[in-house]
């Protein structure tokens, strides 16, 4: 088929076609003839780093964490569908995320910020929390004093109706205002900070709490002196959901183990979903062999007890166990949360729980006029340089510079084809490495045009000299094709961003130029000698 002129020119034509349908298929898909980097479309840049509150975490520890975040958020980023992404560390202790075409960016800001830390613990009776609310009360008081309490608006005395008093009488003598009520002491002894502040739950293991008061429960339950007086082996965590009664909004407090039976790190899949029944999102969940006998043993001897499903310290969900549980199970959302949020979660529990906390210190939006100030000089770029390089082929080379032009038309086409074709982000180094290209391409017809005019010097017949100039330039283009390309994938290899977005630019384009330059300029030669005689002169 290439041996005759008919046949290279309908594989030309073909290439064309396919590298055209890449367009189209890309463009009806996206609505983009290409994808856009983040310096041509815009997106986020944000500069994470550990959360080291106290200071005591060392540099070398610091930097181990933020390789850890860096393949887990590298991971979650890939999964979300972000391409091309700058994900890199610098100064050893910060990871600079720059994300393209983000529309949702509180979502992504989400995905890459979230712990992702799984647990399962047992939902613990309440019996021993009421016991100690005198202890945590007076130690909360102790702490603060009453001056502070007060001006919390948690002056609440023994004689409010408040869960103490339900829970233990009123005729306890530390809550009785009395007598001695005018003493200090007998004062501290009446305030109820946090035993006022708690209603009873809804569900087995928890209490209510007004969703407004929940700041000053989690102050209070931050106080070292509370974190003594609280039960020994328990704990306590928020719910997710809002529960609503008496035209107020309430959370759930659950009384839990202290520690889990079992982590997220026996998880190997997660995928969202909706529960058909009640139409609620919620994401089931695969664990490991081993995990699953664990889970197993473990929900059954525990069956008719509660299970609270934890993510990031809220609970999610808390289920009775009903029967053994195996290596499968669910999480629900709660209601009204959207199926997103779901695909979400199951996302960042693929990719696996971040080591450690981390804080966005920077945050930047790279806005779309910028990426269009950068379109629009890069199309001027290289309108200006493939001017430049169609003049001064026809100029100098005749009819054979019109041939090399029709060629690099082509090419052009290719590397299109070929960026869209492999879903490519084209950024503005990649631009420039098309460019680069399109040099390389004008190269290789200039060594091939040279090879002519000097076998036609010596000479040779037209067709001869067009012959013996394509075979001897042959190593020279190869060698210098070669050698590029080899550059090229190096800096895909160990490249980051913009600078990956050159390589894949530059080898589309190396690749291109090597065909276009020896089978498609030919092919034009050919054509264009085959209404002619052998002794017919060409312009070159």
């Amino acid at each position: 088929m290439f041996k005759t002129v008919r046949g290279r020119l309908i594989t030309v034509a073909i290439v064309m076609v396919m590298a055209g349908w890449q367009l189209y298929t890309h463009k009806s898909e996206t609505g983009e003839w290409l994808k856009l980097g983040l310096d041509l479309q815009g997106g986020m840049h944000l500069v994470l780093e550990v959360d080291d509150p106290d200071g005591t975490m060392t540099s070398e520890a610091k930097s181990g964490m933020i390789d850890q975040v860096d393949r887990i958020i590298r991971t979650r980023i890939d999964e979300f569908g972000v391409e091309e992404p700058l994900i890199q560390k610098v100064g050893g202790e910060r990871l600079i995320v720059e994300l393209a075409g983000v529309d949702d960016e509180d979502q992504a800001k989400s995905i890459v910020q979230r712990n992702a830390y799984l647990e399962f613990r047992l939902v613990q009776p309440i019996s021993d929390l009421q016991a100690s609310l005198p202890r945590i009360d007076r130690a909360i008081v102790t702490a603060l004093g009453v001056d502070s309490i007060r001006a919390m608006g948690r002056d609440i005395t023994s004689e409010g109706d408040n869960l103490q008093d339900l829970l233990f009488g009123s005729d306890t003598s530390a809550v009785q205002t009395d007598a001695a009520a005018d003493s200090a002491q007998a004062a501290e002894d009446a305030l109820l900070p946090f035993s006022s502040i708690l209603s009873y739950g809804d569900v087995e293991g928890t209490f209510l709490v007004a969703v407004e008061d929940r700041p000053v429960v989690d102050h209070f339950l931050g106080l070292p002196e509370v974190q003594r007086a609280l039960p020994r082996d328990q704990a306590l965590r928020w719910g997710s959901d809002i529960v609503g009664q008496a035209a107020r909004n309430y959370l759930r407090l659950y009384v839990l183990d202290d520690e889990p039976f079992l982590t997220g790190d026996q998880l190997e899949d997660a995928t969202a979903g909706r529960d058909p029944q009640f139409n609620q999102s919620q994401v089931q969940f695969e664990l490991s062999r081993a995990g699953g006998r664990q889970f197993a043993r473990f929900s059954g001897a525990n069956v008719g007890r509660y299970l609270a499903v934890v993510l990031d310290d809220e609970v999610m969900s808390a289920p009775v166990i009903r029967d053994r549980i195996g290596a499968r199970g669910q999480i629900e959302m709660g209601q009204g949360t959207p199926l997103e949020e779901a695909r979400d979660l199951a996302l960042v529990l693929r990719a696996g729980a971040l080591p450690v906390r981390i804080n966005i210190i920077e945050e930047r939006t790279v806005g779309p006029s910028l990426g269009q100030d950068s379109i629009d000089q890069g199309r001027i770029a290289g309108l200006v340089g493939i001017g430049l390089v169609v003049v001064i082929m026809i100029s100098y080379y005749g009819t054979a510079g019109f041939l090399a032009v029709g060629a690099l038309g082509v090419y052009v086409l290719l590397v299109l084809g070929g960026l869209a074709g492999m879903n490519a982000t084209l950024t503005v180094p990649g631009i420039a490495g098309l460019i680069l290209s399109i040099g390389m391409a004008v190269d290789a017809n200039v060594l091939i045009f040279e090879r002519i005019r000097e076998e036609l010097a010596a000479g040779r017949a037209t067709r001869t000299a067009v012959d013996e100039g394509f075979q001897h330039a042959l190593s020279a283009i190869v060698d210098a094709n070669i050698t590029t390309l080899i550059t090229a994938l190096i800096l895909f290899q160990f490249g980051t961003g913009p600078v990956r977005g050159f390589a894949v630019t530059l080898s589309i384009g190396i690749v291109a130029s090597f065909f276009s330059a020896l089978f498609v300029t030919r092919s034009f030669f050919l054509a264009y000698l085959a209404g002619k005689k052998p002794s017919d002169p060409i312009s070159i």
